[in-house]
């Protein structure tokens, strides 16, 4: 668990505006296939992207350049099971971390610089993951002098999932992909350390060669062309087509420069699967919760729950970092309202205000300088506006996170970046994000830039 997650101020000036939210059971993917190969490409190349994880410990590729099965063709990213990153080939597995991916909070940088003209066999593949090269490894080989991978071949370019066997997607988001032909860069390209010892992105402007690009995510198009979520913004025109792709709901604010709370994988029970970048919760017939990634102590802040479903008594609110998952509704300290108009302090329950079900949008307005929760219902503040409960500050010294209780139902929390279609539009007074309902005046979304200004 990680609270608060804040990505601080970008003395560079640069800001990554969006990323794209890939959902792994949506089996999704960007592909663009080069109109011919540049074989010096293939032997220099640099590619460069930001991610952040959602679900865990699974197979998933970030990208695989090249689409043929066979040793040359194929150069891919591919994070195992254990959660450690694999750099391979069809044959050879080159780079094996030992470092491990686990914390679905954090936005990772990940450079992968190959020169294989190298005469130093070591040198021909670097990995670099926020700005720091990686030298520890569970595998490491070399590719041999002058050999060809996939980057810049005539065949396809695949992000998010495997080219060849169309499956083993990635689950989470993705921002400022970039891939450079012709160059072994260093991560200092793309990003750099602020002043408190952070890694930040930055603009990178140098030559992409005949068949980089860069994808920065902006459109809301669905064809190969530059108004589509797919563009390549490098001025190569490489667009990529999408596959089981919305960029209405699928891009996404939630960026390295602005990090967005989610529900948090680690710090969920067992049989609740999060699904759509970790913004959907559904439980199967057990009792179970769900908490967020980002903590609170201080601070006004604003989110929405949509009940997909209701078929056991889902209930959204608040839990301190120390109470038990297990407990549910009697989680030692929480505050929750639930869909029979009730609210619930640590397990006892009181009148409250309306009840709710499937479709209805339940608003949370945290106020943490004062001590004090409230509940809205489809733009409705319950209980005529007096607040659910005031005893926040003096009931734990704990952080409170957001969270969600549920039985056999699903709920889709909206932190700003919605997975569901919203129809109206507002954001919070300091302009981030999409929200059904207007926040209260003073009151924010969660998100690293804002929690640096007002929490």
């Amino acid at each position: 668990m990680a609270f608060p997650v804040i990505g601080g101020t970008q003395e560079s000036g640069y800001n990554i505006d969006n990323s794209l939210r890939f959902n792994a059971d949506d089996n999704p993917k960007l592909a663009f296939t080069p109109s011919s190969e540049v074989v010096a490409e293939r032997k220099t190349f640099t590619i460069s992207c930001w991610f952040k994880r959602s679900n865990l410990t699974s197979f998933q590729y970030l990208w695989e350049m090249g689409g043929n099965d066979n040793a040359n063709d194929r150069f891919f990213a591919r994070f195992q099971n254990t959660d450690s990153l694999r750099i391979m080939d069809s044959a050879t597995v080159f780079r094996e971390t030992n470092r491990l991916f686990r914390d679905p909070s954090a936005w990772y940088h990940l450079v992968v610089a190959v020169d294989t003209t190298d005469s130093t066999a070591d040198n021909r593949i670097k990995i670099y993951v926020n700005g720091v090269q990686e030298t520890s490894f569970a595998t490491s080989n070399n590719p041999g002098q002058n050999d060809q991978k996939g980057f810049s071949d005539d065949s396809a370019h695949t992000i998010g999932r495997t080219g060849v066997d169309d499956g083993f997607s990635f689950d989470g988001y993705m921002a400022d992909f970039n891939a450079v032909g012709g160059s072994q860069l260093a991560p200092t390209s793309f990003g750099e350390t602020n002043d408190n010892g952070v890694w930040i992105p930055k603009n990178y402007t140098g030559s992409y060669g005949t068949n980089g690009f860069e994808l920065e995510f902006k459109q809301l198009g669905t064809a190969a062309d530059a108004t589509s979520i797919g563009a390549d913004t490098s001025g190569n025109n490489n667009h990529f087509s999408q596959t089981n792709v919305t960029p209405a709901v699928d891009r996404t604010e939630d960026t390295p420069t602005n990090n967005f709370c989610t529900f948090n994988a680690v710090d969920t029970s067992s049989n609740i699967t999060l699904t759509e970048g970790n913004t959907v919760a559904t439980a199967n017939s057990n009792h179970s919760a769900s908490r967020a990634t980002i903590g609170l102590r201080s601070g006004k802040w604003y989110w929405e729950n949509k009940i997909v479903s209701d078929s056991g008594g889902p209930a959204v609110g608040i839990m301190a970092a120390n109470a038990t998952l297990g407990d549910q509704l009697n989680s030692t300290p929480s505050r929750f309202y639930r869909d029979s108009g009730q609210k619930y302090s640590n397990g006892s329950a009181s009148s409250y205000g309306d009840t709710f079900t499937t479709g209805d949008i339940i608003s949370v307005a945290l106020d943490m300088d004062n001590g004090a929760l409230y509940f809205y219902k489809n733009g409705t503040i319950q209980n005529s506006g007096t607040a659910a409960f005031t005893d926040l500050l003096t009931a734990t010294t704990e952080h409170w996170l957001p969270a969600v209780k549920l039985y056999n139902e699903a709920i889709s929390i909206n932190f700003g970046n919605p997975s569901h279609s919203i129809s109206s539009g507002n954001s919070d007074s300091a302009g981030f994000g999409n929200f059904e309902y207007a926040p209260p005046a003073n009151y924010y979304s969660l998100c690293s830039k804002n929690l640096a200004e007002y929490g």
